[in-house]
């Protein structure tokens, strides 16, 4: 584990001073010294990336998936002592973070069979009518390219899904463009070990040296530059609203603007419908508790708002929930700092008019530090749909439910939800019919609707959508999970009139890459 920032694939001493990873279960300082990157180191890393565009992107998809696959297996070679370290900085259990180091690996994996396969770039062939009359048609032919440098910033919760080689890094290196990651200050000692394992499978591989850069930095002045040098083509983002709004406003600012894919903020309402709390209002209850208390409920899909109607069953759904919660034992936080935000924003909640306490977990006294209490609040409807404050998101253990007198109410209370990741319904198939206009306006409202299970855990697989209307993201047709995630990171490009050998492969009249293609309106491999 190197501290020194990883520039072209290669490590560069810097001389901005150094800062360490916190331990943030100890509230101790841990090994290693990792050294702040500067503006010189900023544009080496984006003119490496540059150069290196000009060829990676031309690479054959059997050697761009051969190094996603490197980049795969470098990482599970060093699986404990990852696991170890990341555990260390983030105060996560080492069970979920083996799940988190099986995702990271699998998704390098399914990416590198979507690029060996290849029909992702989306390749569209009108060939040419010169009899058509009034006018001739052209031979045109399309696909998708890469856009170019993307920067990446590592997010705080997902030390390795979501760092150094996550499902951003790795997209954008499957579409063809190179990265910068901004590793997170948390996450330092993680992301060297990541780090030094994408140097191995760039020597391995043979790819372009330039496509990978890894810069540390505990302020802003890094990530500010990077989003505004000339050479960044997208950036990436995970994290709070203000956060991604600052990236956002940065990136208008430039003289030619850049595409940001920010996920920034969600409550992943549930609600609860009135025969589904009669029938079993004792499982939805620990359903509901399970996912409220993962990982210290600092998932993004972390289900923030709950709603149902006032009913005798729903009393007993509280019970349980209520007694769910209080058996939960306390978890570390990731940083002080969230730590800190955490406990400020759940004390507020009780100067809201009527809102009461349902329970909170138990706390482990003197064994942690920064730990989380989970806590559950209830309060009317009504009031809730006075207060923008209770609309707002907690990040970690924090739930809200809101009682409405009837369904009339529940659809006034989701008519003012901003846009969200996820919106789960708990419900009796019978019931699902009678509320066909309240479907309609929720799936206005996020990227994705479940039914009877818990927004937390995403799965990685093509038809995920990880995305949503503002403010969950600021573009809600993409997705930052899943195969789909590729399409951040390309643009389409029409080939107008070229002779057949000056043709990319995609786009040749004998198919040698063998993918679909969309000829003539008819999807074929011929």
């Amino acid at each position: 584990m190197k501290g020194e920032n990883i520039i072209c694939s290669q490590y560069a001493e810097t001389n901005e001073g150094s800062f360490k990873a916190l331990d943030p279960a100890a509230g101790v300082f841990l090994q290693g010294d990792f050294y702040k990157a500067g503006i010189t180191d900023a544009d080496q890393a984006l003119t490496a990336a540059e150069t290196a565009f000009h060829s990676y992107k031309l690479i054959n998809n059997t050697l761009k998936a051969k190094f996603l696959r490197l980049i795969a297996d470098e990482i599970s070679a060093i699986s404990s002592v990852l696991i170890d370290r990341a555990s260390k900085e983030s105060g996560l259990p080492e069970a979920r973070l083996q799940g988190e180091l099986g995702r990271t690996t699998g998704q390098l994996r399914l990416f590198a069979d979507l690029v060996e396969e290849g029909s992702w770039v989306d390749a569209v062939i009108d060939t040419a009518m010169p009899e058509r009359q009034p006018l001739p048609r052209p031979d045109i032919r399309r696909m998708l390219v890469p856009l170019g440098p993307v920067v990446v910033f590592g997010a705080s919760n997902f030390p390795l899904a979501f760092s150094v080689a996550g499902g951003d890094t790795v997209s954008a290196l499957a579409a063809g463009c190179p990265v910068i990651v901004k590793a997170h200050p948390a996450h330092l000692g993680t992301s060297a070990l990541v780090g030094a394992a994408i140097i191995n499978a760039v020597l391995k591989s043979g790819v372009p040296k330039g496509v990978f850069s890894l810069l540390y930095d505990d302020g802003y002045t890094i990530g500010e530059y990077l989003v505004k040098h000339p050479k960044t083509k997208a950036v990436t983002f995970t994290g709070s609203l203000k956060g991604g709004t600052a990236l956002i406003t940065l990136a208008g600012q430039r003289n030619h603007p850049i595409p940001v894919f920010a996920e920034m903020g969600s409550i992943n309402p549930v609600i609860l419908f009135p025969e589904a709390i009669k029938n079993r209002p004792d499982e939805l209850a620990k359903k509901c508790a399970g996912s409220i208390t993962l990982g210290a409920g600092q998932f993004c899909t972390n289900p923030g708002l709950l709603i149902a109607v006032r009913s005798p069953e729903l009393e007993i759904f509280k019970e349980s929930l209520a007694m769910a919660i209080a058996t939960t034992p306390s978890a570390t936080m990731l940083t002080p700092a969230i730590h800190a935000s955490y406990q400020k924003l759940t004390a507020e909640i009780l100067t809201e008019e009527e809102t009461v306490l349902l329970a909170e977990s138990v706390s482990i006294e003197n064994r942690f530090q920064h730990q989380s209490v989970a806590k559950v609040f209830t309060v009317p409807a009504k009031q809730f749909l006075n207060s923008e404050k209770l609309k707002t998101e907690i990040f970690g253990p924090y739930s809200l439910l809101v009682i409405a007198e009837d369904m009339n109410e529940i659809e006034a209370i989701t008519g003012q939800l901003e846009g969200q990741l996820t919106v789960t319904l708990l419900a009796e198939e019978q019931e699902i019919s009678f509320h066909t206009d309240l479907l309609a306006k929720l799936s206005d409202k996020t990227g994705r609707l479940i039914l009877n299970g818990m927004p937390t855990g995403v799965e990685v697989c093509a038809a995920m959508q990880h995305g949503g209307p503002y403010p969950a993201t600021n573009d809600s047709r993409f997705t930052s999970v899943g195969t789909g995630a590729i399409y951040r990171f390309a643009r389409p490009v029409a080939w107008q009139d070229w002779k057949p050998s000056l043709l990319p492969d995609a786009l040749k009249d004998g198919n040698p890459l063998g993918i679909y293609r969309l000829i003539n309106q008819n999807m074929t491999k011929a």
